[in-house]
Formats: structure tokens, sequence, C-alpha cells
């Protein structure tokens, strides 16, 4: 389903039936040792965001993790279970293993397994012939759910058929010591496909050239990945001086100040918002929709927890899937948005 916004014009009796549960999934912006982004070509029959690029990530499972209830405090929030989800599901997808040795405390090196060893590992943990933790357990390592850090949550807008609530996570693979001046053993992280279950290719590039490419129309990136991308091209900028570069996204993230203005979301840390967009308008000079992102949707609605106020989204909704995404300041759009008429559009999207 592309990126459509519309008033909502069904019949009383339809428009009034209750969204869908969000199901909880977790995804992994996984940054390599030389600060370039990891994302995989979804294939076309893909259950979510077909033929697009993606983060690697996927839904919690009841048989690796105690997922929270409908009604669970953790429901929405950073977890455990998301957490072990954002490494198995990293694994499944990519082949890359984010565990390290028993024993060992976080930012321990990762642990090194035979290409077999893997394969196999990978194959049976996504089949749930064998629980992640217990294959890790026999390997002699634990998840490094320590290391990862989050970076917002998305929950899909109430009238799309096939919600999420999704926690992201940024992780950044050890940098190799020659990358910063010193002789080392270099350790390589490559990503692989996983047969062309989900997805046909699994890349690193840097986060520059994922936008560029996004923006243009030339690959399908959908709205809250370019977001994210967007933040973490800001300083993850290429060749360079790697751990200052990391330096500052750490600190990005740990910002209490999150935006420009005065409003409360402003003020909401970058790992406790939660975006669900909303339809607010066109822009008129591009033809594209705007998205707002300060809302959390209905699930949180009175909870105080929220998104986005000074930042949008420009998307142009097309039937294979959104094209020219671009997040600007609010204040960019602010015309347009101030001859939207009416209340909030409805988002069709699969987010």
């Amino acid at each position: 389903m592309s990126w459509i916004v519309t008033k909502d014009k069904r019949p009383s009796s339809t428009a009034a039936k209750a969204p869908a549960v969000p199901k909880p999934s977790s995804s992994v912006m996984l940054v390599s040792p030389t600060n370039q982004l990891l994302l995989l070509h979804r294939v076309q029959r893909s259950s979510a965001f077909p033929s697009a690029h993606v983060f690697p990530g996927g839904n919690l499972s009841s048989f690796h993790e105690v997922v929270p209830g409908e009604q669970d405090a953790g429901r929405h929030a950073d977890g455990p279970a998301y957490r072990l989800a954002a490494i198995r599901e990293t694994f499944e997808e990519s082949g890359i293993l984010l565990a390290r040795k028993k024993g060992t405390p976080p930012g321990s090196p990762l642990l090194q397994l035979s290409d077999a060893e893997l394969d196999e590992g990978r194959k049976a943990v996504h089949g749930n012939k064998v629980k992640f933790e217990d294959w890790l357990d026999q390997k002699g390592g634990v998840p490094d759910v320590e290391s990862l850090m989050p970076f917002t949550r998305w929950i899909t807008p109430p009238n799309v058929p096939k919600r999420f609530t999704t926690q992201m996570y940024v992780y950044l693979l050890p940098l190799n010591l020659d990358t910063v001046g010193h002789d080392a053993e270099k350790v390589v992280h490559t990503p692989t496909h996983d047969g062309g279950l989900e997805h046909t290719a699994a890349s690193f590039d840097d986060c520059s050239d994922w936008l560029k490419r996004g923006k243009s129309g030339e690959i399908i990136i959908y709205p809250p990945q370019m977001y994210l991308i967007g933040h973490l091209a800001e300083h993850l900028t290429g060749p360079g001086d790697y751990a200052k570069q990391r330096d500052g996204l750490k600190s990005f993230l740990a910002s209490k100040t999150t935006g420009r203005s005065d409003h409360p979301t402003s003020s909401i840390g970058w790992a406790d918002k939660v975006i669900s967009p909303q339809g607010r308008g066109v822009h008129k000079a591009s033809g594209r929709q705007i998205l707002s992102l300060e809302g959390s949707g209905p699930e949180l609605r009175g909870s105080g927890r929220a998104g986005d106020y000074d930042r949008v989204v420009l998307v142009k909704g097309t039937k294979a899937g959104p094209r020219n995404v671009e997040v600007l300041w609010r204040d960019e759009v602010a015309e347009d948005l101030k001859n939207a008429a009416g209340a909030p559009t409805d988002v069709k999207a699969k987010l």
C-alpha cells in the first residue's frame, strides 16, 4: 500500500471500527566500522515494506521473546523483549551476530563464529528450531543488548489495516583499531541476504548516499527510515575521524533538546519519542503530501508521550510506494499548513 493522505470518506459504521492492534516489532540502524549504514532490499512479495530499502528488523516472537501484552505497560516502551528481538532479527536477516562471549562486559569484542556455524544457527533460529538465546548459550555467547541505543518509536496510523509499534535502535559495530591509526587485525562484518525469504540484498553505504537515492526516487525508502537516516547523516559524514563522528552521534542521542521551538515535544528525548504520522495537507510547491510527526497514536493518547512537532515529512504517494521523501522544518511549510483546512487526514501507509 502506498503513502496516500486522504480524508476518511468511509461509511460511519466502517469509520467507527476500532483500529487494528499494533504488533510489537524492533528495528536496528546498524553502523559499520567505517560509519556506513546497513539497509536491506525487500522482495516485492514481502509482507511489509515490499520492494523498499529498510533497516534489519521484524516482529517480536512468542517463541523467542516474552512479548508484552496489549495492556502491558511495556507494550510501547523499550524493554528486554524489544532488545532481544532486535538482535535476533538482525542476525536472521543479515547474518551479523551482535553478541559477545559469556562473562564479558558490554562493549567487549563480538563473538566470532565460523560461517558454517552462523549459517546453521541462522536457519535454525529463523525456523524456530531452537530459541535464539539457547543457541547463543550453546555457542558460549550472550546477546549484546546493552549496546543498543533507543532512537524513537513509531506506531502505524490507526486507519491502516496492518499496524506496528516499532522500537528503533542504533548499534555501532566496533571500530577496527586500524581505522583510528593503530595496527590491528581487522574484523569484517559482511551482511548477506536471507536467501530471498524477505529480501534480496544487504549492503552498507554512506548515510548521505542512501538519502540521495531515496529523495530522488531511485529507491523506495519509507518516511520513518528517511527521517532517521537524515539525523544519522548529520553526524556520520563519511571518511574521516570515525570515533569523533560517533561521539557526536552519541551526544545527539542523549540530548534532551530535540527541536528548535518551545513546543513540549522539543524537550522529549530521542529515546522517548513516539511518532504516529498524520496527514496535514499538500505542499503547494512540490505537490507532495505533508505528514506531521507530533502525534503518538490512539494507544498513547493522554499518556504525555509524543513525537516531533518541529519537523515534517514531504512524500509523494505512488502505487509502487513512497517517492521523493524529504524531511523539513515545520516553519518551512508554515503557509501550507495554515492553508490546510480541517482536522488531520488519514495516512494510508505501511509503517
